[in-house]
């Protein structure tokens, strides 16, 4: 066995000369790399077959969003709470909940209140360290009259 301490060997067929510039775009291979493997692992994007040209254009772009929004939260969690990775931080907030809550009316309506559920200590911390809040409850929604049944 060889040891190289210190070293790295990298090997091309590109035919720059300038050492920093092939590390450059060594560099560039891994992060896209990383991000099909994000793409595939924590964003759970998989092959899907479309018939249709214009519906595989928007399945990738939707993809290359999702990758973006990965890349942000990585951002905004290093510069805040270094060691805590996305996938981490969507498991915290994955434990909070939107759900609809149905009041019925005596005169055959519906108040329809849309609520997320309020966040344990550890997203409510991680919420703070982001500097992020949440937004305000949205307001009730009220079904037209239905006609009662006989």
């Amino acid at each position: 066995m060889i040891r190289r301490e210190g070293r790295y060997l990298l090997r091309t067929n590109l035919t720059e000369t300038n050492p920093a510039k092939l590390w450059e775009f060594y560099l560039q291979l891994v992060e896209v790399e990383a991000a099909f493997k994000n793409l595939k692992g924590d964003l759970s994007i998989r092959p899907i077959y479309h018939p249709r040209e214009d519906r595989i254009e928007a399945h990738i772009f939707v993809a290359c969003l999702a990758d973006c929004r990965h890349v942000t939260l990585r951002a905004k969690l290093r510069g805040k709470t270094p060691g805590l990775t996305p996938r981490a931080a969507l498991e915290k907030f994955a434990r909070m909940q939107m759900l609809d809550v149905h009041f019925p009316t005596t005169d055959g309506r519906e108040w329809i209140f849309t609520r997320y559920t309020q966040p344990e200590q550890d997203p409510q911390l991680l919420l703070e360290q982001l500097g992020w809040c949440l937004p305000a409850q949205p307001p009730p929604k009220i079904t037209a009259k239905r006609e009662m049944e006989r």
